[in-house]
């Protein structure tokens, strides 16, 4: 690409999100990636933006500065928080730190970068749900929140279809991240379950998610949109 394309990625410092913004500079966008903290090892020719997410007035200040280097092509919405319990476990006071982080940074990214792509005649926003909206025990904040996200992916992709604006949602299954370690405990009978019952026999990969993210950002993929791409390694065809 001549003129590179500018792609904003969320949740950009490690597993899903740093193996996205390493696909797509390889396909020759210009990723700029905001999170929590810049890994020591961010190559240097990829802007990065330090931000506490969960923080309203953090991320607006942040969108403010990033939206000023705009005109952006792309917006891939990852961050995201993963609360834990059973349903009489469920602490209500995480709500708003599950909203905050997985529905309301997609939302006010998507704001602040609108009108650059309004003005380009095109965009792509990819935000990444998860399997866990079909449902997962233990999960009544996550998989509402990420069932959410579909929701306003379909609702946005009617919405900005007129401006050659596409928006689809990518649902992950078991990916191998720190992300999925910490909120699945590798010697619980349902994890070892879980992992022995993948169609395809093993775990997803970081890049199995940023391949599909690459499809879906391409200018080439505009009669797409409104869609989540399940990347479970069939998991899901196995639970219907």
């Amino acid at each position: 690409m001549e003129n590179k394309l500018k792609v904003l990625v969320t949740g950009a410092s490690r597993g899903i999100g740093r193996s996205i913004c390493e696909r797509l500079d390889a396909d020759g966008y210009e990723v700029i990636g905001i999170a929590r903290n810049r890994p020591a090892d961010w190559p240097e020719h990829m802007r990065f933006h330090s931000a506490d997410l969960s923080d309203r007035n953090i991320v607006k200040e942040t969108l403010a500065r990033v939206a000023e280097a705009g005109p952006f092509y792309g917006l891939v919405n990852n961050v995201g928080f993963v609360p834990i319990g059973t349903l009489e476990n469920v602490d209500t006071l995480e709500l708003q730190r599950a909203i905050a982080l997985n529905v309301e940074v997609d939302i006010l990214c998507a704001q602040a970068l609108l009108g650059g792509m309004r003005s380009l005649g095109s965009g792509r926003i990819v935000n990444i749900s998860s399997r866990a909206a079909l449902g997962k025990a233990g999960r009544t904040l996550y998989s509402m929140t990420k069932a959410g996200v579909i929701g306003m992916t379909r609702t946005w992709a009617l919405e900005l279809a007129v401006d050659g604006i596409t928006v689809n949602a990518i649902a992950p299954g078991p990916i191998a991240t720190e992300f999925f370690q910490s909120a699945n405990d590798q010697n619980d009978e349902a994890t070892r379950k879980l992992l022995a019952g993948i169609p395809v026999g093993r775990i997803g990969q970081p890049r199995d998610v940023a391949h599909t993210a690459a499809y879906l950002i391409d200018p080439r993929c505009g009669f797409v949109t409104g869609q989540t791409h399940y990347v479970c390694g069939g998991i899901t065809v196995g639970a219907a």
